[in-house]
Parts: C-alpha cells; structure tokens; sequence
C-alpha cells in the first residue's frame, strides 16, 4: 500500500493535495514523471535480496505511487489499483475473485463489456454467470449457488440509470459468503463511496471523469482489506501496468475532478428538467430527478450526480432519432463520456439485457452534458427535437 499524503480534509483538500511532496522535489508542484523498466541496485546482495523500495518500473514508480495515494484517500481504500482502461480494471477484480469451477451473479444492468467479458473470458475460465434484476432483491436472493464467489453491480445502470439498494445486497452476499464488487465510474467517489457502503471492490473508468478530457485511457480498482491481498497478487501475476503520461493525465484530472463534476451536475440536472417539458420526450432517466423511480435511493446514499442521463422519445420511428442525432451541432456523436464535450448516443439497450426488461416503448437517447454554456446546449437540443417534431 502506498503512503498516505494526505488522507485528512474535504474531498476538495484531498484532491489537491493527495500524492504530491513537493518538499522532496525541489519545490515543484506536481510529482515528475517516471519513465522506468529497468532500475539500477547498488551491489549484488541488494540486486539478490532487495530492500530498496522500486526494483523494476513495471513493479511502481514515484509517479504510479502518487496515484494510488489519490485513490486511496478518494475512495478510503485500504489499497487501490491502476489499469489501462475501465474494463481492464473491471478483469482485474474479477478474476483476482474468482477461480474454475466458481459462479458470479451479475446485475443485468451493467456495461456491456463487462457483460462481454463474462460471457466470453469467464466462461472459457469455467466460470458461469446469472445476470440477476437489479430492483429485485426477493429474486436475487434465491439466485445463489453454494460456488457464488462475486456479486457485480452498476448503479446506477449503464444506459437505463436504475438504481440498486447497494447496502441491502452488499449484506445478502456478505451473508452468503461473495465478494460485492461495484462500477462506480458514474458517481465516482465525490459522489458515492462504494466501500463505505458495504462493496468490497470499487471500479472505475477513469478514462471518463478522472482523466476528464477525452485524452487517455485508464482504470481503477480500489480494495477493502478483505480484498486486497488476492488483487495484489493477480495484479503482479499478470504484469499489468500503465504509462506513465497516462498517470500523470489522470493525476492532473483529479486535481480538478470535484469544481468540474459538480458543473457537470448542475447542468445536467437543468438540461434533465428541461427535458421533462419537452413534449417530444416521454421521460427522462435520470436519479436526481423527482420522477426517477431510484430517487430515494439516490438522495439516500449519493451526495450528487454526473452528467450522464438518457431520456426516451415520445416516438417510436428511427427516422425521429436519426433527423434527432444528426441535427445536433455541440454534442457529439461518439462513446464513451466524462470529458468536458457533451456527447449523445442512441442508447440501444434491448440487446444487453436478458434477466430484467424495462418499460421503456420508445428510443433511447443517452447525453453526457458537458462543459458549455448552458444556454447554448438548450439550444442546440431544441433545434434538434424540433426537427423531429413532424415525425411524432
């Protein structure tokens, strides 16, 4: 486990000051960037049995110190992890959980990748999964087997924004003896902090938020104690590691994650109201909204919400959503999200869902809001749904 540089504070304090020891580094603000494979030791009985606290790049540097430093204050982690993507992280908690033979129920809500990864990998491994409805705890609960190692969860819910009773199912698993491992790349740790609310595993894409300027790839895995031996193990068996620009873009992230996320807060939940009185919109899926189903989960266990929500369209013809999409001029059309550009997707959920199936008729379009002014996304939404105006 890394030092603690600055585990006391508010979240802004730790932000900005977590990782950095510009007292040993002639003065300098931000901690420098270490590129290293090989590492020199001073004589033979060092180089046979080391002492010495970096003995090969792939195994740490001061620069991969000073993240996991930040993670662990962000997340009160006993340990945390670096990955090269959000689904790297996502296989690393896996598979430092589960063995051949081993069972994993997973909420059928989840990004589709990780459910890829299940359906592929782990089942190669000999690893089966059941996807279980995350709003169904009476049926989840029957869902065990005597071999159920892990219990997945996203909440809220990639592209349909569910939101799940963390701490109840954190308990029936505890109970039965499964690790809670928890993406909690929506939310991240400003807003939720999954292990203090009873997941054992907390993930996340810090390609999104963290990184925050749609410049690099990342991942997090941060551990409670009960976890993290078996984490550090698998993490060094496989001899992941990540570059060193890509730390340091993820570091400079975090020293402004907290001012950029509430921004992405406060105009998403105006652009979501906006949208509720719109009457080309037949909902809007979003927790922080009075009307979402999950609210009182949300204001019970969040402090605050992304940027990211979806909302659904008062028609059912593709060619709505296509004059939609393509009208718009200031959100862009690709994956992924958390930068400071907003971004739109047709959110075709119905092709990754088997065990649950929500009540939502018409098209679904998910929006990552951004940085921009809002009165000029406004805008630009409105232009766009009234060109699809004739076709409701």
């Amino acid at each position: 486990m890394t030092d603690k540089q600055s585990n006391h504070g508010k979240i802004d304090t730790i932000l900005t000051h977590s990782g950095r020891k510009p007292e040993e580094n002639w003065g300098i603000v931000n901690p420098p960037v270490y590129h290293a494979s090989t590492i020199l030791f001073p004589n033979t009985k060092e180089l046979i049995e080391p002492t010495q606290k970096y003995r090969y790049g792939r195994r740490g540097t001061p620069t991969v110190d000073a993240m996991l430093a930040v993670l662990d204050d962000m997340e009160g982690a006993h340990q945390s992890f670096v990955a090269a993507s959000g689904l790297a992280a996502i296989a690393l908690a896996y598979m430092s959980c589960v063995k051949a033979g081993d069972h994993v129920l997973v909420a059928d809500n989840v990004y589709f990748p990780n459910r890829n990864f299940c359906n592929t990998f782990l089942t190669r491994m000999g690893v089966t999964t059941t996807y279980f409805d995350p709003l169904d705890l009476e049926a989840l609960a029957g869902l065990f087997k005597d071999n159920t190692r892990v219990v997945f969860l996203e909440s809220p819910g990639s592209l349909t924004f569910e939101m799940t009773d963390i701490p109840a199912i954190a308990a029936l698993a505890h109970e039965r003896g499964a690790a809670v491992l928890m993406d909690n790349t929506w939310a991240t740790p400003l807003f939720f902090k999954p292990l203090d609310h009873g997941v054992d595993i907390s993930v996340m894409a810090g390609t999104k938020y963290l990184v925050g300027h749609s410049d690099a790839m990342f991942g997090t895995v941060s551990a409670n104690e009960r976890t993290a031996a078996q984490i550090h193990e698998v993490n060094g068996v496989l001899g992941n590691s990540v570059g060193p620009d890509d730390i340091y873009l993820a570091l400079r992230g975090a020293r402004t994650l907290g001012v950029r996320l509430r921004q992405h807060m406060r105009s998403g939940l105006e652009i979501a109201r906006w949208l509720e009185s719109r009457q080309e919109v037949a909902r809007v899926y979003h927790p922080g909204l009075e009307s979402h189903a999950g609210h009182g989960l949300w204001k019970r266990d969040f402090t605050g919400a992304s940027g990211l929500f979806s909302f659904e369209m008062a028609t059912e013809r593709e060619d709505a959503v296509h004059a939609f999409l393509d009208s718009l001029k200031l959100f862009g059309l690709g994956y992924s999200w958390g930068g400071f550009e907003s971004l739109a997707i047709w959110a075709r959920w119905q092709a990754s869902r088997t065990a649950s199936r929500p009540d939502i008729k018409g098209p679904l379009i998910r929006l990552h809001v951004g940085l921009e002014d809002i009165d000029d996304l406004k805008a630009d939404l409105e232009q766009a749904l009234d060109r699809c105006r004739p076709e409701l």
